[in-house]
C-alpha cells in the first residue's frame, strides 16, 4: 500500500498516548494494508474499551466505507469535543478510495465474540423508546442500507451511547453535508435524558442472537 509509511508514522504517534498493555492484540502482525486499524481495533476487530476503538467486526462494507469517508471530508472528528474521533480522522484522511473499499472489506470479513453488556437500563422501556427507532434500523437492530442505518446489536453498547450523546449534544451531526448525521441527531435529540439513552442501548443489546 502506498500510503504505508505514513500510516505506520501516525501509529508510532497514536501508540505513544497509550500504554502497551492497552493496544489491541499488540504481539499479533497483521498484514500491512490492515494494521493501521488492528492497532486499536484488534485483529479481529473485537474492539477495545480502554481506548473507545468499537468493535466492528462483521459490519456491512457500505456502513465502514461511509464512515471513513466522513471522517476524511471532516464530517467526524471536526468537533473539539470529539476527542476519539479527533484520533480517528487522521487515519482516515491519508486512505484513497480504493483503500477505504479494502478495509471495508477487510472488517467485513472477520469475526469475534459478542460484545459483553456493560450499560444497565429498563429493558421493557427501552423497547418502548426504540419503536421509533426501528423505522429506520429495523425492529431487530439489523440495519437498512437503502436509509443508511446500520446495524447496531453488534456495537457495543458504551460505543451506541456515547454517539447518542454526541449526537443529541451537537458533537457529531452537525454538518450540513452530512445529511444522515443530521438525520441522526434530530432523532436523538428525541431521547430526554441519559437514562431514556441507556434503556434503548440496553434494549439493543438484549438483540444480540
Amino acid at each position: 500500500m502506498k500510503r504505508i509509511s505514513v500510516l505506520t508514522a501516525l501509529l508510532l504517534t497514536l501508540g505513544a498516548s497509550y500504554p502497551a498493555s492497552v493496544i489491541a492484540d499488540e504481539n499479533v502482525v497483521p498484514a500491512d494494508e490492515f494494521v493501521y486499524c488492528t492497532v486499536c481495533h484488534g485483529i479481529q476487530m473485537g474492539g477495545n474499551s480502554v481506548i473507545q476503538a468499537p468493535r466492528l467486526s462483521g459490519m456491512e462494507r457500505w456502513y465502514i466505507s461511509r464512515q471513513l469517508q466522513s471522517f476524511k471530508n471532516g464530517w467526524r472528528g471536526a468537533h473539539p469535543d470529539d476527542t476519539y474521533g479527533q484520533e480517528m480522522r487522521p487515519m482516515a484522511e491519508v486512505l484513497s478510495e480504493k483503500e477505504i473499499n479494502q478495509v471495508a472489506t477487510y472488517v467485513r470479513s472477520v469475526s469475534s465474540a459478542p460484545p459483553a453488556t456493560t450499560i444497565q437500563g429498563d429493558i421493557n422501556r427501552g423497547k418502548a423508546l426504540y419503536s421509533s427507532c426501528a423505522a429506520c434500523h429495523k425492529a431487530d437492530a439489523s440495519g437498512n442500507e437503502l436509509l443508511a442505518s446500520p446495524p447496531l446489536s453488534g456495537l457495543n453498547d458504551w460505543y451506541l451511547l456515547t454517539q447518542l450523546k454526541n449526537f443529541k449534544s451537537g458533537v457529531r451531526g452537525n454538518n450540513p453535508e452530512d445529511a444522515y448525521g443530521m438525520q441522526m441527531q434530530a432523532a436523538a435529540g428525541l431521547l430526554a435524558d441519559e437514562q431514556a439513552m441507556k434503556d434503548v442501548v440496553r434494549y439493543i443489546a438484549s438483540l444480540r442472537k
